[in-house]
């Protein structure tokens, strides 16, 4: 459990990740920010991989790298739902949803600034992402009108203004984020190409926004359809006050629920028809 009382943090001792659904070829759990999925080097001995090999010895598989078959991934710096994968067919099945676009993932952010609500509470950026090549010692993306990206890919990403608010004295804006593509830190990429970085992130803000306790992005809710089986899972917001007393919202615009509520916007539609799926035995 993490708490911010007053600019301090306090972490609880129990290092266990919270399991957000488990079933015979899945796993998900809550991932924390500021943690690693897995790593090569041995000086890294807390990762997800490691707390899950401590938390469920059971599970590991010896076969698989890091033992365990993780479907996806986050950023070390981001939080929420992340995926493993049990079994072969398990993992099969969810490196193909994920290639070909099954897979639905909401994201929290808050972000610098005030979005603007002029042309309403739904903005959807269509930038392509290619690596920026004035970078050499990290793996910087750009979007694909700076002159110094290369290889562009597509990407798209709805961005949904819930909330204006304050975090400290700093203007910013809560908002629910999309991704219809998966390229790498998309939407870190595509909420700076609006001109309002994700708060607390480093990397984007060109090293500059230090003062954040972790970067303010969150994995929300993960839904694989399949048709014997569909992953479908929501976190906690981590983003309100009576979790982080330095944010503060002003003016309120949708929420998610209420959002996802909207006929066109249902969970229905997000997923799709399962009988369009191809058929998986898993």
């Amino acid at each position: 459990m993490l708490r911010l009382t007053s600019g301090q943090w306090s972490v609880s001792a129990d290092k266990e990740l919270p399991v957000l659904y488990r079933s015979d070829h899945f796993i998900v759990v809550d991932k924390r920010f500021d943690l690693k999925v897995n790593s090569d080097d041995p000086t890294d001995t807390v990762t997800v991989a490691t707390l899950l090999r401590h938390q469920y010895p059971d599970l590991v598989d010896s076969n698989a790298f890091h033992g365990f078959r993780f479907v996806h991934r986050l950023d070390y710096a981001t939080s929420g739902c992340l995926c493993i994968a049990l079994t072969k067919k398990g993992a099969r099945w969810g490196h193909k949803a994920f290639a070909n676009r099954y897979v639905t993932k909401h994201y929290l952010a808050l972000i610098r600034g005030h979005l603007s609500s002029d042309k309403g509470q739904v903005i959807d950026v269509d930038v392509a992402i290619g690596k920026d090549s004035s970078e050499t010692d990290c793996h910087r993306m750009c979007s694909s009108d700076n002159a110094v990206c290369r290889e562009p890919r597509d990407a798209r990403t709805t961005i949904v203004l819930l909330q204006h608010g304050f975090y400290g004295e700093e203007p910013v804006s809560k908002v629910l984020l999309i991704p219809h593509t998966g390229r790498t830190h998309q939407l870190r990429v595509h909420c700076c190409h609006l001109g309002h970085c994700i708060v607390g992130d480093y990397m984007y803000s060109r090293r500059t926004d230090t003062a954040p306790f972790r970067m303010m992005l969150h994995a929300l809710r993960l839904i694989i359809p399949m048709k014997r089986e569909t992953v479908s899972v929501i976190s906690c917001d981590p983003f309100v006050p009576e979790i982080d007393n330095l944010w503060k919202p002003l003016t309120t615009f949708t929420t998610v629920d209420d959002f996802l509520g909207n006929s066109e916007n249902s969970l229905t539609n997000l997923i799709g028809n399962l009988s369009t799926l191809p058929s998986v035995s898993i």
